[in-house]
């Protein structure tokens, strides 16, 4: 009877351990794995893979590489670039350019890092942030993960590849096309109408004072006694396109550049022994305007209606869909 007992108990335990076994070859580890290159992966651990995806970030304080949680990264760069104080659906809409433009860069960049500063993108962390804005800081870091939150994983694609998502400050009530600019044909950076900018922005009209002699020095010119010179052409954003001084022609974008103007929308006249330079608008003017941007949301834009209006003919969707390769390299 002890024995019959015995073997029983033997046997419970044998299929116990039976039933034990597959719970404990199916219970994943606590993190994420990444599949391999040649592993197919199912979809359900690409798409916890994105929530992972990290970015290299070269930090130029220190001259290191921080990796950066991708959301945690784009949190940076919103607080970075954009006020806290703009409307919900404006700062998604900055979420979604942040996000595409460090998408499209890892897609293509190997293992170099991105750079913090407007070479690609500004960024700064926590910390700095707390150092930066203060007793703000409990608000305003709320508003930007709200942001950033509600357009978890989603980046621009113009015929499913990632965009170029060029933003800048203030348009002078138009978009400029990327050809006019960078001188490159992309069919989504085409000119559109931003009729928001000049009531929403509060440096939309800036004058700038220059000496005779330094405007000459650094045009490589030499005026004749009250020569002023012309505009030559202007795009169809209503910037210089090219101007004639002193027999010289240049691009809207040179006298820019040189001269450190805040827009190509520009006129000048002499008084006296100085220039006068009145601009309109701030930034190269491709791609979408923040203040524009900010300007359609207390309209009532979504973010959607935002970056569709600044990105012609571009598609909302989720990095997994747009560049799973991505998702499995890193």
């Amino acid at each position: 009877m002890h024995q019959r007992l015995k073997l029983i108990l033997i046997v419970a335990g044998y299929f116990l351990l039976l039933l034990a076994i597959p719970a404990f070859i199916v219970t994943p580890k606590e993190g994420i794995r990444t599949p391999l290159p040649e592993e197919e992966g199912p979809a359900e651990e690409v798409q916890e893979a994105e929530a992972h995806l990290t970015v290299p970030v070269m930090r130029q304080a220190s001259g290191e590489v921080e990796t950066v949680d991708l959301e945690a990264y784009v949190s940076g760069v919103v607080a970075s670039e954009m006020p806290a104080s703009f409307e919900k659906e404006a700062l998604k809409a900055q979420a979604l350019a942040a996000r595409t433009y460090v998408t499209k860069f890892l897609s293509h960049s190997g293992d170099q890092p991105i750079t913090d500063t407007t070479t690609h993108q500004v960024y700064k962390n926590n910390d700095e942030l707390k150092m930066i804005w203060k007793d703000d800081y409990t608000w305003k870091v709320k508003a930007i993960s709200d942001a950033v939150n509600e357009t978890k994983g989603e980046i621009l694609t113009y015929e499913g590849q990632p965009i170029t998502a060029a933003f800048f400050s203030t348009s002078n009530g138009w978009t400029e096309n990327a050809r006019d600019y960078w001188e490159e044909d992309v069919p989504y950076l085409a000119s559109v109408e931003s009729k928001w900018d000049e009531q929403a922005a509060p440096g939309f009209y800036h004058e700038k004072k220059i000496p005779v002699s330094e405007f000459e020095e650094k045009l490589g010119i030499s005026l004749s006694a009250g020569e002023q010179g012309s505009i030559l052409e202007r795009t169809p954003g209503n910037r210089i396109k090219t101007v004639e001084i002193a027999g010289k022609t240049f691009s809207g974008r040179e006298i820019r550049e040189t001269l450190d103007l805040r827009s190509t929308d520009f006129e000048w006249v002499l008084q006296g022994d100085q220039v006068v330079i009145k601009t309109k608008g701030y930034g190269h003017g491709v791609g979408m305007s923040q203040y524009g941007a900010n300007g359609m949301a207390l309209a009532g834009s979504s973010y959607q209606e935002i970056v569709k209006h600044y990105f012609s003919g571009v598609e909302i969707t989720s990095i997994d869909e747009a560049v799973p390769a991505l998702l499995v390299k890193r």
